[in-house]
C-alpha cells in the first residue's frame, strides 16, 4: 500500500514541524453541491479530517473532506497519519473532527474485544454503542468490507472450481498438494489468520505448502499461479487489476471491517448536517468501488485526492464550483 510523506513546508503548521497531527493544509477544491450538501448546511464550519497513511484511507479521507467542502465547510486536511492508534486518538482528543474507520478495527483493536461479531450490522451497532461513552459517534456504515480473504488466479479457478472456503477445505483433504498458499508471516501465525481459519473450516495446509512473503508480492505470485491461493484484502485494487477470484468466507470466520464515518460527538452536535451529507456517499462505497479507486492509485499511479474528487463528480455528489 502506498504511504504518504510529510506535508510540504508551506502547509499550515499547528505545532512543531513534522508529519501527522503537527501539520495540516486547507482543502481548496472548487466544488459546489451536487446531490449532497444542497443549501450548504455546513457553511461556517471549520472541520478537520484525518485518515491513516495507506491508499484506501487517503482516498476515503479525501472523499469525506470534499463532501464537507461542497456543503459549505472550510476543511483542514490531516490525512496520512501513520497508524490506527494515532488516527483514532486525533478524533477522540479533539485534534480532528472525523475520519472513516473500520468496525472490526474499533471492536478488536480499540475496544479490546477478542471475538468479532459475525453479522456486519450487529458489529457496527455494537461499536456505535460502545463508543458513545468515548465521545465518538459512528454514522451509517458502508457496504465495503476491507477484511482478509483467499484468492486465486483465473486459470486455477477454472481448474479447481472452488468458490468458498469450505470448498477449499474439501480440496485440501481430497488433493492436499493442490492447496498451496502465499501469505504474510503475520497472517500465517495469528489466531485470526491461518491457524484460526484452518480450525474453523477443518482444513489442514501443511507448513511446506505455505510460503510467507510481503503483501505486494502475494498478489503477483498468486496471479502467476506460484501459489494456488493468496491471502488478500477484499478491497485491494490489485484483485480487479490482476483478475483474481476471491473465495467466499461462507462460515463468516474473518471479522467485518466495514468502513464508516467516526465523528467527534461534540462536532456532530454542533453540525448535525454532517450525517445527511455523508450518508449517501458512504452508502455508495462498495467493495467494487473501493477496488476500482484503490487500483487507480496503486496500479495506475494516480493521486489519491484526485481519484476521490473524480469519483465524487462522476457520481454527481458534487459539481464543479
Amino acid at each position: 500500500m502506498r504511504r504518504r510523506a510529510c506535508l510540504p513546508a508551506a502547509a499550515l503548521l499547528l505545532a512543531s514541524a513534522g508529519c501527522g497531527l503537527t501539520s495540516g493544509s486547507p482543502m481548496v477544491d472548487d466544488v459546489k453541491p451536487g446531490t449532497i450538501g444542497r443549501g450548504e448546511p455546513l457553511e461556517g464550519a471549520d472541520l478537520r479530517v484525518v485518515s491513516k497513511e495507506f491508499t484506501e484511507q487517503l482516498v476515503l479521507g479525501a472523499i469525506m473532506g470534499i463532501a464537507f467542502e461542497a456543503a459549505g465547510a472550510e476543511v483542514l486536511d490531516r490525512t496520512g497519519i501513520q497508524g490506527s492508534v494515532g488516527t483514532r486518538a486525533a478524533v477522540e482528543n479533539g485534534d480532528a473532527d472525523a475520519t472513516y474507520e473500520y468496525t472490526g478495527t474499533a471492536w478488536i483493536t480499540y475496544l479490546g474485544n477478542s471475538k468479532p461479531i459475525p453479522d456486519p450490522r450487529q458489529q457496527w451497532e455494537a461499536v456505535k454503542k460502545a463508543d458513545a461513552g468515548n465521545g465518538l459517534t459512528w454514522l451509517e456504515p458502508a457496504p465495503m468490507n476491507n477484511t482478509y480473504a483467499l484468492a486465486m488466479n483465473r486459470a486455477n479457478y477454472e481448474k479447481y472450481g472452488t468458490k468458498t472456503l469450505s470448498e477449499v477445505a474439501e480440496l485440501s483433504k481430497s488433493d492436499p498438494g493442490a492447496v498451496t498458499l502465499c501469505a504474510e508471516g503475520e497472517f500465517a501465525n495469528r489466531a485470526d489468520g491461518l491457524p484460526g481459519l484452518e480450525k474453523a473450516y477443518g482444513m489442514d495446509i501443511p507448513a511446506r505448502n505455505t510460503t510467507q512473503m510481503d503483501t505486494g508480492i502475494i498478489y503477483t505470485q498468486t496471479a502467476k499461479g506460484v501459489c494456488t491461493y493468496g491471502e488478500v484484502f477484499t478491497t485491494d485494487g490489485r484483485i480487479k487489476s490482476m483478475n483474481l477470484v476471491v473465495m467466499e468466507d461462507d462460515k463468516k470466520f474473518f471479522p467485518n471491517y466495514n468502513a464508516a464515518p467516526m465523528v467527534r460527538t461534540a462536532t456532530l452536535k454542533k453540525w448535525p448536517a454532517i450525517a445527511s451529507v455523508l450518508d449517501p456517499v458512504t452508502e455508495a462505497l462498495t467493495n467494487d468501488v473501493a477496488q476500482t479507486l484503490n487500483a487507480k492509485v496503486d496500479v495506475d499511479g494516480e493521486d489519491p485526492h484526485q481519484v476521490a474528487l473524480d469519483w465524487m463528480k462522476e457520481k454527481g455528489f458534487v459539481k464543479e464550483g
